[in-house]
């Protein structure tokens, strides 16, 4: 039809849309952009294009194409909702949320709606009817409607069971695949394991895998990086590169060129280090094209997928009668699940509590879990502390000024002063864990635990105080303290948690003791031990293979402790 009428609008938005539905991306994007060049305002076309470039990760790009479409056609809700989506990936939360508002007075009902809304002002700290909000969302998901996405869901609720209903309505949205893989059998002198991540950056998962990058036995297995987000300018990101056998950018790929790589590469063990957080590509691993697939570290909960045949946990962050909750098979590792790197630099230049805002004496709380983590209920625990402890202080990470405005007008109407919250900036990461030195006792969050931030702060001798609950996410710091010997420090209820933080706050002597410990079951107990590691989650990765060698279904086993 386009050869006989190139200007017809209408043959071009069907090619489009079926170059979009073949997955032949980069040629559907040129032609909604053809459609542009017809009709500048088309708002379908303008809209198509943000989507793509958004689901490449291109958000900056996309922001623009639903902006000019809401401005053109301001009642059009999805472009709303894909604006507010926008904004929220560049972290513009505050917008986001205003987005959403708008939103909900067009679709009051949209539980989709209210939870991104919900989201958004987490982000802040923006706790606008928080209880109410947040309950709609935890009984929309209980009669399994999809209100949230598996991520932000982890900061609602505690229940193992409904975070797997969220991820299980979450996965079933993608597309039905031939898989890639088809039973055969690799015979490879080493077991290929492929690392998918889009997080080979400045970011917290990095801190935490380099290390065993590093050790992998090269006799045994061969390492492969795959980058699904193109980034250079990160201090750690060199130790990453040269730690891969094989790094393959893939940022500028479709899912199924991934997946198809990954095939004719024949990997052997293709791990998901992203789950279903922030710049994942799910769609890479619901085409099956490695025989055993792995959902680990990223994302602290079941992915709900059948395309994932295990989670690596330990007993502690998986109780074994909570298997249910998860749709993968258990892996257990014998002491934690969280890789660790035993080289992370703290910087050596000293740091006083001046140079970071702090008060030169009373006792220092600090929380650096993210923002989004944080709720009412927490909060409400710590002003009671800050409270009943004379002259002592809340030390924060504040990412924008309305985390800043907001926490402290929170503090206000509980009736402590706004001064006595201190907020910490964003550093680099050795100058970050040089920091944390500074505090007294680190609080944690509830239901959405500390991961990386937990075992930042007992490398640098800070020590935490957590509470558990019953899903992974809210197991993740209880899990560190007892690998480390702090299992005195894990509470399993907020009233246990609020009188265990005030008697450490109050008893000088106990909490020496506590830190003289840490220091010294830094270097002794699993934790930090990264061959141990190394060691025991390559035990797992033979089992695993060796199952599928043998073509047997993927099944729960534990790793026996590797002296």
């Amino acid at each position: 039809a386009l050869q006989f009428k190139p200007d017809y609008l209408e043959a071009l938005q069907n090619q489009a849309d079926t170059l979009h539905d073949i997955k032949r991306v980069d040629e559907a994007l040129e032609s909604y952009k053809a459609m542009l060049v017809l009709a500048p305002d088309n708002v379908f076309a303008l809209n198509c294009i943000g989507c793509i470039l958004g689901n490449m990760g291109k958000h900056e790009e996309a922001l623009p194409c639903f902006e000019r479409a809401l401005e053109l056609s301001p009642n059009y809700a999805s472009v709303m909702g894909n604006l507010g989506g926008a904004l929220l990936q560049l972290r513009r939360a505050e917008e986001a949320a205003s987005i959403f508002e708008r939103l909900l007075t067009l679709i009051p009902h949209s539980k989709q709606t209210l939870g991104s809304m919900l989201w958004a002002r987490q982000f802040n700290c923006d706790w606008t009817d928080y209880v109410e909000t947040s309950e709609r969302i935890v009984n929309a998901i209980g009669q399994l409607e999809p209100a949230t996405t598996p991520f932000p869901f982890l900061s609602v609720s505690a229940s193992a069971t409904l975070q797997l209903n969220c991820a299980r309505m979450y996965t079933a949205q993608q597309p039905d695949y031939t898989p890639l893989w088809q039973s055969e059998r690799y015979q490879h002198k080493k077991i290929r394991i492929a690392y998918v991540s889009a997080d080979f950056r400045d970011h917290p998962l990095s801190y935490l895998m380099a290390g065993l990058l590093e050790k992998h036995d090269r006799q045994r297995f061969e390492i492969i990086g795959i980058d699904l987000r193109a980034e250079t300018q990160s201090e750690i990101r060199p130790r990453l590169l040269a730690a891969f056998d094989h790094f393959i950018e893939g940022s500028d790929k479709t899912d199924l060129e991934i997946a198809g790589l990954m095939r004719e590469l024949e990997i052997d063990i293709a791990v998901d280090l992203m789950g279903h957080t922030q710049h994942c590509r799910t769609g890479i691993f619901a085409l099956r094209p490695a025989p055993v697939q792995i959902n680990y570290l990223g994302f602290p909960g079941s992915m709900g997928a059948e395309f994932i045949d295990y989670i690596i946990a330990d007993e502690f962050v998986i109780p074994r009668q909570n298997q249910l909750h998860y749709a993968e098979q258990v892996v257990y590792l014998p002491d934690c699940f969280q890789a660790n790197d035993d080289q992370r630099k703290i910087a050596t230049k000293p740091l006083t509590r001046k140079m970071v805002g702090l008060p030169a004496s009373g006792f220092v709380f600090c929380s650096f879990n993210n923002s989004y983590k944080q709720n009412p209920a927490c909060f409400d625990i710590w002003m009671r502390l800050l409270g009943k402890v004379e002259e002592s202080v809340l030390w924060v990470l504040a990412d924008t000024p309305a985390v800043y405005h907001n926490l402290r007008r929170q503090a206000a109407n509980r009736g402590i002063d706004p001064e006595r919250l201190i907020f910490a900036p964003r550093l680099s990461y050795a100058t970050h864990l040089a920091r944390l030195g500074l505090a007294d006792l680190f609080l944690d969050t509830l239901p959405f635990n500390a991961g990386t931030t937990a075992s930042d702060a007992l490398w640098a001798g800070l020590p935490v105080l957590t509470c558990t609950g019953e899903a992974f996410a809210a197991r993740m710091a209880g899990s560190l303290l007892q690998a480390i010997g702090l299992a005195a420090l894990i509470t399993h209820n907020a009233e246990d948690y609020e009188a265990l933080a005030l008697e450490l706050a109050t008893s000088p002597e106990k909490l020496a003791v506590i830190k003289i410990n840490l220091k010294k079951n830094r270097n002794t107990y699993p934790l930090f031990d990264t061959d141990r590691f190394r060691r025991h989650i390559e035990a797992a990765y033979s089992t695993m293979w060796q199952r599928s060698q043998q073509g047997l279904a993927a099944e729960t086993f534990s790793v026996q402790p590797i002296e």
